[in-house]
């Protein structure tokens, strides 16, 4: 039998593959870009990410092991899939139209979609909605970080 952390971490994953849509040029138009003197963390970003991931994954499975197969379950893992798929957008659709500000509003929707869903979540399980919280503080970071890129790249905006 197929259990339920399987299917939430297999769903996941193959939407997390939708990130290596990206091409040689469009790395090299990040790679070129300036960066505020600040960002000395860049290479912990990828490892930053994994780790919520993985909170999101295991929140989504402690909500619907506390109502498998609900309708209001199922509209939650609904918010938890658009939560991944806007942020794991990110990368890839900025680099395809090379704009730091569809990466700022697309980081500033992730942002948003977790809060939402934080309070969606708060009524099945304080922990799954505890497991958001390095989502929630993470991504303003990550926003703010893309938006200040903007002055430092105006040409890329």
């Amino acid at each position: 039998m197929i259990k339920s952390w399987m299917v939430i971490g297999g769903v996941a994953f193959l939407v997390a593959l939708a990130a290596n849509v990206i091409t040689p040029s469009d790395r090299q138009w990040f790679k070129r870009l300036q960066r505020p003197r600040w960002l000395t963390f860049e290479g912990a970003i990828p490892i930053i990410w994994t780790v919520i991931f993985i909170c999101g994954a295991w929140s989504a499975y402690i909500v619907w092991e506390k109502d498998p197969r609900s309708t209001s379950t199922w509209l939650i893992m609904g918010l938890y899939l658009l939560l991944e798929i806007i942020t794991i957008a990110y990368t890839p659709v900025m680099f395809k139209l090379r704009s730091l500000k569809v990466g700022t509003i697309l980081g500033g929707t992730g942002f948003i979609i977790c809060a939402l869903l934080i309070l969606a979540v708060l009524g099945f399980s304080g922990w799954a909605a505890l497991l958001l919280v390095p989502y929630i503080l993470w991504s303003p970071i990550g926003t703010y970080t893309t938006w200040q890129m903007i002055s430092l790249n105006p040409q890329d905006a």
